[in-house]
């Protein structure tokens, strides 16, 4: 990867998770195209002054290797040892329960690298905003609500890489809490 010029990398990373993401849809009723959430992440690491091209090109491929069939030795070859290491640290083992998995990011989340750290805050920014204004079909409050709490914990164990990104979490969170509560109190108030 050396001497090569970075804009590529970005681009090629964005082609091959849209490629291997197509089809794939978001959970919420907004239903949007999947790629529009790796997409997401790699923006909130450049509002956030991050722009290492290796580190936005994981940030674009962080789901591929959870959600797709793409293998490690797939990234490794296309994009070089350090994406690979970055999106390696960043996927979950989905053969294992939900529960497990969210357990296994909470133990991780402070050995990682703090690239990986800066995409993983990113991703839980991402993810907040959807939980909090397009949650998955059927989540009910408890479950958003036990989902931020969680996100939460994982980017407590993240923190100290970026002022900026940290705190566009934080605006977020609170903007996503306000909703739900906004929303219960409305459930409530039907009842």
């Amino acid at each position: 990867m050396e001497g090569r010029n970075p804009l590529p990398l970005v681009i090629e990373a964005l082609a091959f998770a849209a490629e291997r993401h197509a089809g794939h849809t978001r959970k919420g009723d907004d239903a949007g195209p999947y790629i529009n959430h790796p997409i997401d992440v790699a923006a909130r690491l450049v509002e956030a002054g991050i722009d290492d091209p290796s580190i936005l090109a994981a940030a674009l491929l962080h789901d591929v290797v959870e959600d797709t069939g793409t293998t490690l030795a797939e990234i490794e070859d296309r994009f070089g040892s350090r994406v690979r290491d970055l999106v390696d640290a960043l996927s979950d083992d989905k053969r294992l329960p939900r529960r497990e998995r969210m357990r296994l990011q909470e133990v991780h989340a402070p050995e990682l690298d703090p690239a990986a750290k800066a995409i993983k805050i990113a991703d839980k920014t991402s993810n907040a905003r959807d939980v909090g204004f397009d949650p998955p079909r059927g989540w009910s409050v408890d479950r958003r609500r036990e989902y931020l709490d969680w996100g939460e914990r994982v980017v407590a164990a993240c923190r100290g890489v970026n002022e900026a990104l940290e705190a566009s979490y934080d605006e977020v969170l609170a903007a996503a809490r306000a909703r739900i509560a906004f929303e219960d109190g409305e459930e409530a108030d039907a009842s």
